[in-house]
């Protein structure tokens, strides 16, 4: 009997963990066209960052620590600080 409980015991922690997928689950795709739509999503990002800087007045764009020649830049490179940039040089 004892033999008969253990037997139990592993054939449904056996079935208890197995689970059925599609072969393609643990896969992952690559799509050609993903690469494009983030790029597509990151120029929209800094089309956008430059309208909305470009609409600023000189002195809101000097709070922010930035002049109105920088606006590309920083539109372009929205990880660095333009103002880390001066203050090394």
């Amino acid at each position: 009997m004892v033999k008969r409980f253990r037997q139990d015991t592993a054939m449904s922690t056996i079935c208890g963990t197995t689970e059925l997928r599609p072969a393609t689950a643990n896969r992952q795709v690559y799509s050609p066209f993903e690469k494009y739509w983030y790029a597509f999503l990151e120029w929209r990002k800094r089309d956008r960052l430059r309208a909305e800087l470009c609409h600023l007045t000189d002195s809101e764009l000097a709070d922010i620590g930035i002049s109105r020649g920088e606006i590309d830049y920083v539109a372009s490179h929205r990880d660095t600080d333009p103002r880390s940039i001066l203050s090394a040089g």
